[in-house]
């Protein structure tokens, strides 16, 4: 095997290495709960004594995304059950697999905990978009962990009133600076270069996605997961209601991956930007159309590794948490990658990309939930149908909407769109939320 590291080769392609390493990672549930958990989980070990009561906080954009959503392995919606099930049974070296070695007897006691009112959470007035902090007692002894910027770094821990670790605000900005990393000077021309020519074996990794995704997805079309569209879309093939096609199978094995993992199965999934349903999205209709191909592992590989690394550099441009829904950029990067088994030339990937950016742009995030599997199915449908106005030439226009002609402009234009023009709309939709409960 060739040493990656060889001055020989394109520094940013090694850059581009360690952003998709850091961005692809596998996640047992959906990661804002599982954030918390965390939180809770090293709380606890700190405190040393069981758990008594548990005290958590999290910003107004996690709460968002941990109202609705199955904790894996609770059959419980919410960030009250991920707090009490962190504390009481998390692996807090587990990361985003935090509750993999979750019993039964710890879930039954966290819901005991909550029924009992010894659970409760509030949101927090930080500056941080992504922000959870867990404190748990016992009698007059207490720990609070808090995590922010990311899913897993933690940023404080305090013990019964004395602050045992703060990061620093100089090692606090480095490292924001280097987990939030930016590719403002990347085209999308480099990522498209970077995954067709890089050498085979500096990009194999990514093939561990399909992998884990893949599993997931024959998990989801069990039918016993969220609102089991998958399995549906499988009935309804034996019916006559639906043609077993190229675009069925993507929809239904791409859905089904996502029913499971936000469902509760105790799963994990392969991330994208923190998300698993974002992983999933730009890993499943890449794998789905690669098999119809008969693509060899290569191809299947730098299809892959173009759709996440496109994923990862649309998303760049959004917050980390915010009211557009992440899974169309995640399908855009899947856009891309199909584009590319189909036609293999960038003009095609760059018009598909211009083709979503000009339908679904705008589809709004209302939390983390069952219902997430069908924006799942919305964004990639849209991502096949815009591959297949590519393949014909056909692509939305500069006179149209936000795009432009190029395609990083209207990827730039998107991701104002993001940032400026739908703040007022994540307050309306938690607003909203809140009033339910």
């Amino acid at each position: 095997m060739k040493d990656v590291s060889s001055e020989t080769v394109n520094p940013l392609w090694l850059e581009f290495i360690n952003i998709v390493k850091k961005e692809v990672v596998p996640a047992l549930g959906c990661t804002e709960p599982i954030s918390l958990a965390l939180a809770a989980a090293i709380a606890a070990q700190r405190l040393g004594k069981p758990v008594e009561k548990i005290e958590a906080k999290v910003s107004a954009n996690l709460m968002k995304n941990g109202m609705g959503v199955t904790v894996p392995g609770t059959g419980t919606t919410g960030l009250l059950i991920a707090a009490a099930v962190g504390a009481l049974g998390g692996d807090p070296g587990g990361k985003l697999e935090v509750l993999k070695k979750l019993t039964a007897e710890q879930v039954a006691e966290g819901k005991r905990m909550i029924a009992e009112n010894r659970v409760r959470i509030t949101i927090a007035d930080v500056p941080y978009i992504l922000y959870s902090e867990a404190k748990v007692m016992h009698g007059e002894e207490w720990v609070t962990v808090s995590i922010a910027d990311t899913h897993t770094k933690v940023i404080r821990i305090e013990e019964n009133g004395k602050v045992v670790f703060q990061m620093e605000s100089e090692n606090h900005a480095a490292n924001a600076k280097e987990d939030e990393f930016s590719l403002t000077s990347v085209r999308a021309q480099e990522v498209f270069d970077f995954a067709v020519e890089a050498p085979l074996e500096m990009i194999d990794f990514i093939r561990e996605a399909a992998t884990v995704n893949n599993l997931l997805s024959q998990e989801g079309m069990s039918g016993r997961y969220g609102l089991h569209i998958g399995a549906t879309m499988d009935r309804q093939m034996t019916q006559g209601l639906l043609s077993d096609s190229l675009l069925t199978q993507v929809l239904m094995r791409t859905t089904a991956a996502s029913d499971a993992r936000m469902g509760g199965a105790v799963m994990p999934a392969m991330t994208n930007s923190g998300s698993g349903n974002q992983g999933i999205s730009a890993t499943m209709p890449v794998l789905v159309v690669a098999e119809h191909i008969k693509a060899n592992e290569e191809t299947l590989t730098r299809a892959l590794m173009l759709s996440h690394m496109m994923a990862i550099y649309i998303h760049d441009k959004l917050p980390k948490l915010s009211a557009l829904c992440a899974v169309t950029t995640a399908s855009m990067g899947a856009a891309a990658g199909m584009a590319w088994l189909l036609k293999g030339d960038f003009k095609t990937v760059s018009m598909a990309i211009s083709n979503m950016i000009g339908d679904v742009a705008g589809l709004i995030c209302d939390g983390a939930s069952n219902s997430c599997a069908m924006k799942v199915s919305t964004s990639v449908m849209s991502g096949y149908k815009a591959v297949l106005m590519a393949l014909d030439g056909i692509r939305v226009t500069e006179n149209e909407g936000i795009v432009a002609e190029d395609v990083d402009q209207s990827i730039a234009n998107l991701g104002e769109l993001a940032c400026q023009g739908m703040v007022q709309t994540d307050g309306q939709i938690l607003q909203i939320m809140m009033k339910k409960k």
